[in-house]
């Protein structure tokens, strides 16, 4: 991925966004072509992990270099929102976004216990959130044996991860002001994120970053 300076993530940065992805586009190529599955993916400590159904072909491609792409906040970025298109009107439009790319070998796990504690791990990690949290031993265990043989399981073992944030960094702090304040005139709620992933970076690089 191309990732010019002012947008690279730091090592610190990425390791804390790989800590929080949750779900991507998993792209494998194998004899066949680009296999591209979307799914629920976490950090164990050591790889990701998740599941696809058995009757997806992408669990067959174990073995195969593999990339996971986690998308993260996005927005379109209006001339308009500039200081500087009143000043000297040499503005264009661009998009700010964030995306994190995780790079490794895909190993296939087709483990009934394997898949088991994958799927309690990914339970308890997503339904932590609810004031009554949902646990797999909450269904019927013969129902729960039932599902997981329709399902395999997938690692990837990681290689290198590539974080990148293209926040307004290389806009002097007048347009960055006018692009927070222009995302948060908008109706979008996406916008408004955006907008405060602007103001942080923003805030960061008066503090010395970069």
């Amino acid at each position: 991925m191309y990732i010019p300076q002012k947008f690279a993530l730091s090592d610190e940065e990425t390791k804390a966004a790989l800590a929080k992805a949750e779900f991507a586009q998993l792209v494998t190529h194998d004899s066949s072509g680009f296999l591209i599955t979307p799914l629920p993916l976490i950090f164990d400590g050591h790889s990701l992990v998740g599941h696809v159904s058995r009757a997806n072909p992408h669990w067959h491609a174990s073995g195969r270099e593999s990339v996971a792409i986690f998308s993260g906040p996005q927005a379109y970025i209006s001339p308009s929102f500039y200081a500087t298109k009143a000043e000297t009107g040499k503005v264009v439009p661009t998009w700010n976004y964030e995306v994190l790319n995780v790079y490794g070998r895909l190993v296939t796990h087709d483990d009934a216990d394997w898949v088991l504690n994958l799927v309690t791990m990914l339970t308890n990690r997503h339904e932590q959130r609810r004031s009554q949290p949902w646990q797999v031993t909450d269904a019927p265990e013969s129902y729960t044996r039932a599902q997981l043989r329709a399902i395999v399981g997938i690692e990837l073992v990681i290689s290198k991860v590539e974080g990148k944030s293209k926040m307004s960094q290389n806009q002097p702090e007048r347009n960055r002001a006018g692009a927070v304040a222009g995302l948060k005139a908008s109706d979008d709620p996406h916008d408004h994120v955006v907008a405060d992933r602007v103001d942080a970076f923003g805030s960061t690089n008066a503090n010395g970053r970069g």
